[in-house]
């Protein structure tokens, strides 16, 4: 095993006790596991309202021994999350970030579009990350991490606000083998699919999980547990996926 990753995704902090409680259960499950993961992955909507008292809270419950990597999603506001999560200067600009972790390159992206709920790695991202991308050791493996997944998943609410124009991103890939896989969250289904030729994790939410159309017509399980994915890169660079829930 070359890297072991940790992804969470859609928290919808909003001071309330039930999704504090959730995130909390997860992140103690996630510092308390006998061999640590190399970093935890947080796929956005970390707030529910893009307050900077949720992005306090998210700072205090993401705290951990570990890197916890994060991009925002779409119920996330961009100036509070620099702020008050990031510790850096507030601005409107796209947050996306480079790190390398056990010989990983991790690209956490921003596909959001302030106020709408469909996304979009707009042109300063796309360059940003063949930049990157391109100017990485040869060999070096990458993971791809953003918000809203680039495929439909077979459900009208996250179908109707996916990623637009998938096909710029899918010919930046082309142009990088060197990316592995690509992960997302929004959707609130644990999902595995590919993408321009390459493994397609939507990783599980912790506050809700989404109802597929063929298991009834109320849409979110509230019932249901949080989720989480852990990620196994291997030295073959081939990325398997086991997902958990935390009862």
């Amino acid at each position: 095993m070359k890297a072991l990753f940790a992804q969470i995704s859609d928290l919808h902090l909003d001071g309330g006790e039930r999704a504090r409680g959730r995130a909390a259960r997860v992140m103690e499950h996630l510092r308390a596991l006998p061999r640590p993961v190399d970093a935890l992955l947080v796929t956005g909507d970390i707030a529910d309202n893009g307050e900077e008292s949720e992005y306090e809270e998210a700072a205090r419950l993401l705290d951990a021994p570990f890197p916890v990597l994060a991009c925002p999603g779409n119920h996330d506001a961009r100036p509070a999350y620099l702020k008050a999560l990031l510790g850096e200067p507030a601005d409107d600009m796209p947050v996306n970030r480079l790190h390398h972790v056990a010989g990983t390159a991790v690209l956490m992206c921003d596909a959001t579009i302030p106020g709408r709920d469909e996304g979009q790695l707009d042109g300063d991202t796309l360059r940003w990350m063949d930049r990157t991308l391109t100017g990485l050791p040869p060999r070096t493996p990458a993971l791809v991490a953003f918000h809203q997944p680039p495929v439909d998943l077979h459900h009208p609410l996250p179908d109707g606000s996916r990623l637009q124009r998938p096909e710029e991103l899918a010919a930046l890939l082309e142009a990088h083998p060197n990316v592995v896989a690509v992960l997302t969250g929004h959707a609130h289904t644990a999902a595995a699919s590919t993408f321009a030729g390459r493994p397609l994790v939507v990783g599980p939410a912790v506050t809700w999980t989404l109802r597929m159309p063929w298991e009834g017509d109320r849409p979110a399980d509230r019932d249901q547990p949080p989720g989480l994915a852990f990620h196994v890169l291997d030295e073959g660079n081939r990325l398997t996926t086991h997902f958990r829930v935390l009862p």
